[in-house]
């Protein structure tokens, strides 16, 4: 089986290092952000329905709306700092961006570097492949080809749970692995639902079933450590926000179903 989360991981470890005792330092606190009348939030615009470019080319998503819908109640202009999957840490640590709104999902690993806020969303992780192809668990992946976009939480869980034989090709993100499927490079998807369903939409002729759930996770903001004031107050207009349903309506609106009661309790 393929293995290669090195460059994501490799990225993160040089940022770390290189900012060393000088990270909170580098980081823009609250008091920052507000004199500055700006959020930066580094978002990955290639992974819809989270971020993505319209027809127009205006960065839309259910990510870029939190986004929005945070900057707005900060009173400050939100600034979109385009990233990729596996550079969305790294560009907080490096102080690219304030805070990430980017599909990305809470786990242990990336908590050793990085705080999260209470969730505001969820994603699960999954195996879409064809109507006909003969996959009902990991173990049928064994001899075939899986694309994946690097350094997600979609790439580790098929790392850690395909059978010995998988092929795993890794792309530099969603964009690039839905082309793969679309130009019928492969046809077996390790993605989330959400970007199954665009992918279908964007080509019928191509559509792909969830074969498989890997997991379902709770997606937290990112925010550089030892900034305390920030993530309360990230937290704050969370909880506030999940009380209202504002991000319940625009969870729904690119997702086609609720937030879980669980991340919903948050706001209570």
């Amino acid at each position: 089986m393929t293995y290669s989360l090195k460059p994501a991981l490799a990225a993160i470890t040089l940022a770390t290092a290189l900012l060393g005792t000088a990270a909170p330092a580098c980081a823009n606190t609250l008091e920052q952000i507000m004199q500055q009348k700006v959020l930066r939030v580094a978002i990955d615009l290639s992974a819809p329905p989270y971020g993505m470019k319209s027809e127009t080319m205006k960065e839309v998503g259910s990510d870029v709306e939190t986004a929005t819908l945070l900057a707005k109640d900060l009173g400050v202009t939100l600034q979109v700092v385009s990233t990729t999957q596996a550079n969305r840490i790294p560009f907080l640590l490096t102080n690219k961006a304030d805070i990430v709104i980017s599909s990305l999902s809470i786990t242990p690993e990336r908590a050793k570097v990085i705080d999260f806020s209470i969730p505001y969303a969820v994603i699960q992780s999954v195996i879409g492949a064809p109507k006909d192809a003969p996959i009902k668990q990991m173990k049928d992946l064994a001899g075939k080809t899986v694309v994946t976009a690097r350094g997600t939480t979609n790439d580790q869980n098929v790392t850690k749970l395909a059978p010995p034989g998988t092929n795993i090709v890794r792309f530099e993100n969603d964009a690039t692995a839905i082309t793969a499927i679309t130009s019928g490079q492969a046809n077996i998807f390790s993605t989330a639902p959400s970007i199954i369903a665009a992918l279908n939409k964007k080509d019928p002729a191509k559509a792909l079933d969830i074969k498989v759930v890997m997991s379902t996770s709770k997606m937290g903001i990112g925010v550089a450590r030892n900034n305390p004031e920030l993530k309360e107050k990230i937290n704050e207009l969370i909880r506030q926000n999940l009380k209202n349903g504002q991000l319940n309506a625009i969870f729904k609106k690119y997702h086609a179903t609720d937030l879980p009661q669980d991340v919903l309790a948050e706001g209570k």
